[in-house]
């Protein structure tokens, strides 16, 4: 039986002694089989047909899914359950099963007390799967997929990947919310044999409290991760995988240090699926290989694929320009993008070229704006040389060198209007530059990001605490300071932001406010999280103004 036909008759076939790990726990087949055969009674008795799911728990969310497809309902995989996100959903599903508030207006399903038998296995054609872009170029979109391309190009990723660690557990900390988490922390252990664990990694610290006893682990990971590594080397990862973004140069010394390998890299996107790999270890290609079944061609130096895993068996033109080297290809960046600013027709890919020309800049991601009104928007991160310009004569003159640098590119009324500096370009928790988060970057209530420090329990932040700030507004007149609120507001929007957590706020620990914190100061917060902690200090040349714990929920 291949994994494809193992995925679609799962919940037919005779459970396995343990199927996975809560933490410690073992879970048995059997008890995750009547899990599952719950959730299929409870949609069944539904009549709607469309239903959203999110979990933070594998093994809870993988149930509730097949529970799903075993009723021929369809399900919907938000990225998060941010309000945008409920409002999006509100008007295009039926009911929502899963952790948190319910979307407003709709049930909330619950597993039934008598569960369903499945007579038979799941229809490969069905289109019962919903995911949504990463939203890099715009919101993220709304994308079916039937369940054929999940469980064929599961059956390719063993038929590539799996001869390695046949028995190794599989350990994640990236969300099976997201296709890449869906496919290689729960589908694939599912329909392989192999012990998935429930919750996430969210440091990897955490790797020897969730590793099942006497295990090796495969490690779904991603770039964000893969960034900020531990001293201390992870002697039972056998393999590890990285997607969701191309992972820095910078971070293969920390990674051949502390696994002992490079991660094998996925290429790929929610419409496309995987499409390709490498692995790049001391003296291997770097260029990209196709995964089994998959077949690439250039055309115009535009990368074009043809695979299994798409809806059509057409060929498909990608969204990046590729060349071909022996044995694989290279990319080569995206390929080009038009919008429309002011009436007039612009390149993004044109103006990010000539931005990133530019000696003053490093990275930056080049965004459409719509409000206050039609703009483009710059997040960079300044060379040196940017840095000293910005730090000796101010923000406004570096963003006026760049400007300038414009002048033969685009015409001065649809110039970049807005800039945000920072020390390294904001990512979500699968280490994409969405558009979401770098918007986020222009709230007026963020403090100014100077600097990241990594150290051995955490990072250090450097702020630059402006007078413009509207925090300071009526806190007080005469003498503005910045409330104590406001300084556990950003402790704790910096803290998920930098190291991914999703649980909800649960209370405080050793609070203490020994320093106020007044407008144009610089001012550390250091950061570190453990065991569903959030420790944070705040502290400057003055001393030490603030320090605390924020405790969260299980994630």
């Amino acid at each position: 039986m291949t994994p494809a036909q193992r995925l679609a008759s799962l919940l037919t076939l005779a459970p396995p002694p343990v199927v996975g790990w809560r933490r410690g726990e073992p879970v048995s087949g059997a008890d995750w089989l009547a899990d599952a055969a719950r959730w299929q009674a409870a949609f069944a008795a539904h009549p709607g047909q469309r239903f959203a799911l999110f979990f933070l728990d594998s093994l809870a969310f993988a149930a509730a899914l097949f529970g799903a497809w075993q009723a021929g309902k369809q399900a919907w995989l938000p990225g998060d359950m941010t309000p945008a996100s409920r409002q999006a959903l509100r008007t295009r599903v039926d009911g929502f099963a899963g952790d948190g508030a319910a979307v407003d207006g709709l049930p909330r399903i619950e597993p039934a007390a008598q569960p369903a038998r499945a007579e038979c296995p799941l229809d490969p054609d069905a289109q019962q799967l919903v995911v949504f872009t990463s939203g890099s170029t715009g919101a993220p979109q709304a994308l079916p997929k039937r369940l054929r391309q999940l469980f064929d190009e599961i059956t390719a990723q063993e038929q590539a990947f799996g001869a390695v660690a046949p028995d190794a557990a599989v350990l994640a900390s990236v969300s099976h919310q997201h296709v890449y988490g869906l496919l290689f922390r729960v589908l694939w252990p599912l329909a392989t044999g192999r012990a998935l664990q429930a919750q996430s990694v969210v440091v990897l610290e955490d790797l020897a409290e969730l590793t099942p006893p006497g295990a090796n682990v495969i490690l779904i990971a991603s770039p964000a991760h893969l960034s900020r590594l531990p001293l201390q080397p992870q002697p039972g990862v056998v393999q590890l995988f990285s997607s969701g973004a191309p992972l820095p140069d910078a971070a293969m010394p920390d990674c051949l240090r502390v696994f002992g390998r490079a991660p094998i890299e996925i290429y790929g996107s929610s419409e496309t699926g995987g499409v390709a790999w490498r692995q790049r270890n001391p003296g291997a290609p770097a260029y990209w290989q196709a995964l089994p079944g998959v077949e690439w061609r250039l055309q115009d130096d535009a990368l074009w694929l043809r695979s299994p895993h798409l809806d059509e068996a057409d060929w498909m033109p990608s969204a990046d320009r590729a060349a071909a080297v022996d044995g694989g290809f290279e990319l080569r960046g995206r390929a080009d993008r038009i919008v429309k600013i002011a009436e007039k027709r612009v390149s993004l890919t044109a103006v990010e070229a000539a931005l990133r020309a530019s000696p003053l800049i490093a990275d930056l991601r080049l965004l459409p704006m719509s409000e206050p009104r039609e703009q483009l928007a710059v997040v960079a991160v300044p060379s040196e040389a940017g840095w000293q310009l910005h730090d000796e004569h101010g923000k406004r003159a570096l963003a006026e060198a760049l400007r300038g640098g414009l002048a033969d590119v685009v015409e001065r009324v649809v110039l970049p209007r807005r800039f945000r500096f920072l020390p390294e370009l904001p990512v979500n928790a699968m280490a994409k530059a969405t558009q979401a988060r770098l918007l986020a970057e222009f709230d007026p209530r963020r403090p100014a990001l100077r600097a990241v420090h990594r150290t051995e329990d955490g990072e250090d932040l450097t702020l630059i605490v402006t007078a413009s700030l509207p925090q300071f507004e009526g806190h007080f007149p005469d003498h503005p300071i910045l409330a104590g609120v406001v300084q556990l507001e950003w402790a704790q929007l910096f803290g998920r932001e930098r190291f991914g957590f999703t649980g909800e706020f649960a209370g405080m620990e050793a609070l203490k406010f020994q320093r106020v914190i007044v407008p144009g100061q610089r001012v550390t917060l250091s950061l570190a999280w453990a065991s569903g902690k959030l420790t944070f200090r705040y502290h400057s040349e003055l001393g030490q103004h603030a320090s605390g714990r924020l405790l969260f929920t299980a994630s």
